[in-house]
């Protein structure tokens, strides 16, 4: 069994060697050169965050098992990747079963299990950094496989579905310094055309939420007509208002119907947000522990004929702020009966990434499975912190015993 510290440069260059669709082989490989590994796989939380599905490791010219997903609630997995700290228990005699986080940013992608037959604090921590490797490489090498798309599917996908889950960003969550997002959309059994958005710039964090009319196809290709005329035009420099005129613009030319939206664009420095609300439910704010709606101005959505220019408004975001961006299908039919702003203040000592979670749940469960329209919620936690204290990693956390 050899041991000593994790050789970064010596990992990534043997996966970048592998197959992209063999990044577990090339850890798992690792592991068992080092530790004398026993057994390595990494298991993907599929799409709707309900359950794993495992990856086992191969050896050469072997086959490689698809097994039946694993319920994530309750799990310990589940509590893995809520408290985002490596868990410990034995297996077997004298063994021990090593569950790890695999997260990039606060994006949570999955766990790696290991099985060893020793580990002290050492083997432990280059485990951690194993799985942080392991999350830098996979969210390298989906770039050129379908492998980890199809193993994040638990269910089948509607050529509507395809189109909705293209637009929405990689990474349901972010963490930086300033703050944390996550965001989750429960599809409708015909799809609503919600989509959200985010990117982080030097100096600003951009969010959009959005809701294109209709159903099913005919909601997908509008939310997609909107979606990529606002991040063109935000990739161009616009700020909120241009953007909402370019996609107003685009909406109208190609006759495609309508669509609500809200578009923010948050200084990274002072916590001031300039908005644009164009016809949007209005956002929740939980600030010194009491929920409230934040009352916007409201513009008329996109692709109504109107002369009226689109309004951009302040938001003063405070340091402990949480805003609640959503869309009406977590406040329409079945789901009018879920208290929202009880649900917000009871999780509110939770990771926008748990909050999203059980707030979309709570929808799901008081539809019993069957939304008329999509729910889209997408939590942001304004922590004001300076510009350059990096964020925690999962490499720095302690395990669980």
């Amino acid at each position: 069994m050899n041991g000593g510290d994790v050789e970064l440069g010596e990992l990534l260059a043997a996966a970048e060697a592998a197959p992209p669709g063999e990044s577990v082989d090339v850890v798992a490989r690792d592991l068992q050169k080092r530790f004398g590994a026993e057994h390595v796989s990494f298991l993907f939380v599929d799409l709707l965050g309900q359950r794993l599905v495992r990856l086992a490791a191969v050896a050469e010219g072997d086959v490689a098992e698809r097994t039946e997903p694993i319920a994530l609630q309750g799990s310990v997995y589940d509590t893995v990747l809520q408290s985002q700290r490596q868990h410990v228990e034995p297996d077997g005699q004298d063994g021990q079963r090593i569950i790890t986080p695999v997260s990039n940013r606060g994006d949570c992608i999955g766990v790696l299990e290991v099985t060893l037959q020793y580990a002290d604090d050492t083997v432990l921590r280059q485990v951690r950094e194993a799985a942080h490797a392991l999350a830098y490489i996979i969210v390298t090498d989906r770039r050129f496989t379908d492998l980890y798309h199809l193993c994040r599917r638990t269910t089948k996908a509607s050529l509507a579905a395809e189109i909705q889950h293209q637009l929405l960003p990689t990474a349901s969550s972010c963490e930086a310094s300033q703050f944390t997002l996550a965001a989750d959309l429960i599809p409708a059994d015909d799809i609503g055309g919600d989509t959200y958005d985010y990117t982080l710039g030097r100096d600003t964090l951009h969010l959009s939420i959005t809701d294109a009319m209709g159903h099913d196809t005919d909601s997908a290709l509008l939310a997609t007509l909107l979606v990529g005329a606002l991040r063109g035009a935000r990739r161009s420099g616009c700020d909120p208002v241009r953007q909402a005129h370019q996609a107003h613009q685009a909406l109208m030319k190609h006759s495609r119907g309508l669509a609500t939206g809200q578009l923010l664009c948050i200084d990274l420095d002072t916590g001031v947000c300039r908005l644009v609300n164009a016809g949007h439910p209005w956002p929740l704010r939980l600030r010194d522990g009491a929920v409230e709606e934040v009352e916007l101005a409201v513009n008329l959505p996109f692709g109504v004929p109107a002369p009226v220019p689109y309004r951009e408004q302040e938001l003063h975001l405070r340091a402990g702020d949480r805003l609640i961006l959503l869309t009406d299908g977590m406040q329409d039919r079945g789901a009018s009966a879920v208290d929202l702003a009880g649900l917000v203040h009871e999780t509110r000592a939770l990771h926008p990434r748990e909050a999203v979670r059980i707030l979309t749940a709570r929808v799901w469960e008081t539809c019993q499975g069957n939304l008329t329209d999509d729910a889209t919620v997408l939590i942001l936690d304004w922590h004001g912190a300076p510009r350059h204290s990096a964020p925690r990693t999962p490499a720095d956390a302690s395990p669980v015993l």
